[in-house]
């Protein structure tokens, strides 16, 4: 836990500093500490994603990272220093009442982190996409080893240089520090609502009631979290400056955007959010485009590279365009598994079943899944349902009509492709704070629900509770607690204290967990590091196996056509 301080304390400085320079460079009127961190986030995420392509990220990227943290600082000295002593003046004006909830709820922020994992894809992925990352860059074919590396997220890249792995091992929780930037900005909008009493400032504000959900994701770097809370402040900055719009504005929500799209492609409906500003506001805008393009290039052309490298499709996680002439290609065949499996997951189906029934027998399943799936599924229907009646009642301007557009087409994409309740919470949390502020937006009531929620989030954080009420999963049936034990020291990177044996196939030596009850699992086993179990499944239902390129792991992967009898 003191350890994760520390490193939250030169990630902070580090990311307010690059963010700064970025705000300069960019021309962004914004003095706002945690837009600025985010910022400071993602120009440090630009920049390790252009270096990995060319090598690891390490101790030398370290390096650089800290000579351009050093000569932003030396540039803006002064006006960086504005900065802090702004926050610091902030922080102590802020009410009562709030500064013991923040208080409080930044050290269960860092409890959680400090505690062993929760989320599964953690085991699956997470640690080893960031060792591949952290031990040689981004490398090709990699999807062919493990199908979910493919799945390798700009976040990922962030956690990557935020977890100096040169230094320590167990630093994990960069979301943690995401959901603490998000808190302060939700804190300090509700500030704001008890003294001007703007809705908008109320509902990003109950944010923090949802950490009781939102704390599952911090002790792992899961990619939907800064989804979750970036949307927020993207939803945050379109319906404010709406109607008083500026350049520096529609700059942010473009920059936040394109964030977030980098983070998970599957909120690709957001891009409608400053696509919509633009319009609406063309004539002020359209001399003062050519930095937002110019940015949104540079990310698409790391986001297809980044794809590229890792899969041999440029637009992953879709096939709309592969490039058959690189030999580390993932095959279609696996492809199609792929996309395949994540469908039928989301129905909770067997792929017979699934075809076996009709779009609306399908949808019904959905909709009654089991436990906490049914139980968002069915909110997010009746969100889609009745937001409009209370935005046409009591927030009836365009802002937010557009914005409740924009959710409806988000469902719409995730309904027909992969319907999973986590890749709309940023949705049903904000549309669901918006019908929660037509009932409770008085300043005694609000507190009451932040310190309700911060009394659940304790318990959760410090007593063993039995999840099986909500889930049938038995690797989530038990929440991650805090121990005394790891006030210095965090839990390592799993939850999973695994032993692996050394495993051969064709080529290819690697690292299999001895405990190979989880498909998919990895865990924190030494790169290359896959489950034989799964490369024993693929060799024979789609009769391939992944092979080294040559006989150093820095030039990738390929998948081998064998014989059925090989």
């Amino acid at each position: 836990m003191l350890l994760l301080i520390l490193s939250w304390i030169y990630i902070l400085i580090t990311t307010v500093h690059l963010g700064y320079g970025t705000a300069r460079f960019l021309k962004l009127n914004t003095n706002n500490f945690v837009l600025t961190a985010i910022l400071g986030l993602f120009s440090a995420t630009i920049l390790g994603t252009i270096w990995a392509c060319f090598g690891r990220i390490n101790s030398e990227f370290h390096l650089f990272l800290l000579v351009v943290n050093f000569l932003f600082f030396w540039i803006y000295k002064k006006d960086i220093k504005t900065i802090y002593n702004s926050f610091w003046l902030e922080l102590i004006d802020l009410n009562s009442s709030l500064k013991l909830y923040l208080t409080g709820i930044s050290i269960l922020i860092i409890a959680q982190c400090a505690a062993k994992p929760f989320i599964i894809d953690n085991e699956s992925y997470y640690i080893q996409t960031i060792k591949w990352i952290n031990e040689y860059g981004l490398v090709k074919g990699l999807a062919n080893l493990h199908i979910f590396f493919g799945q390798t997220s700009g976040w990922h890249l962030t956690q990557s240089i935020f977890n100096f792995s040169f230094l320590y091992s167990n630093f994990n929780d960069l979301s943690g520090y995401c959901l603490l930037l998000g808190s302060v900005f939700a804190i300090f909008r509700l500030d704001s609502y008890f003294e001007k009493s703007e809705k908008i400032d109320l509902i990003i504000g109950l944010l923090p009631i949802a950490n009781v959900l939102l704390f599952q994701f911090i002790s792992a770097p899961s990619p939907d979290l800064p989804v979750y809370i970036f949307s927020f402040i993207l939803f945050y900055y379109f319906i404010t400056d709406f109607k008083a719009p500026s350049s520096s504005s529609f700059t942010i929500q473009v920059l936040l955007t394109l964030f977030i799209l980098f983070i998970k492609p599957t909120a690709v409906a957001l891009l409608l959010i400053p696509f919509l500003f633009l319009i609406a506001n063309f004539k002020l805008l359209k001399n003062k485009l050519v930095p937002s393009i110019l940015i949104s290039l540079l990310v698409f052309a790391l986001f297809i590279i980044k794809n590229t490298i890792i899969t041999g499709y440029p637009l992953f996680p879709t096939q709309l365009i592969s490039v058959n002439s690189f030999d580390f290609k993932v095959p279609n065949e696996l492809i199609a598994f792929y996309f395949d499996e994540t469908k039928l997951y989301g129905f909770y189906s067997s792929q017979n079943e699934f075809h076996a029934m009709s779009w609306f027998q399908l949808f019904i399943k959905w909709l009654t899944i089991n436990k906490i799936n049914a139980l968002f599924n069915v909110t997010s229907i009746l969100l889609v349902l009745f937001s409009s009646l209370f935005i046409y009642k009591f927030q009836n301007k365009r802002s937010y009509w557009l914005l409740y557009l924009v959710m409806v087409l988000q469902f719409g994409l995730l309904l027909f492709t992969s319907p999973q309740f986590r890749f709309f919470i940023h949705f049903l949390l904000f549309f669901g704070f918006l019908l929660l502020s037509s009932f409770i937006n008085s300043k005694r009531s609000v507190l009451f629900f932040l310190f309700g929620s911060g009394l659940l989030v304790l318990i959760m954080v410090l007593v063993p509770l039995n999840l099986s009420v909500f889930t049938t999963n038995k690797l989530l049936s038990e929440n991650s607690t805090f121990k005394l034990n790891e006030i210095i020291f965090p839990h390592t990177n799993t939850k999973k204290q695994n032993q692996f044996y050394k495993a051969k196939i064709g080529n290819l030596e690697f690292n299999s967990p001895l405990d190979n009850s989880f498909f998919w699992g990895t865990g924190d086993g030494a790169v290359p590091c896959v489950n034989t179990q799964q490369l024993e499944y693929f060799k024979n239902q789609f009769h391939y196996i992944p092979q080294l390129r040559t006989t150093h792991l820095k030039e990738g992967f390929y998948s081998k056509k064998i014989l059925q009898n090989e």
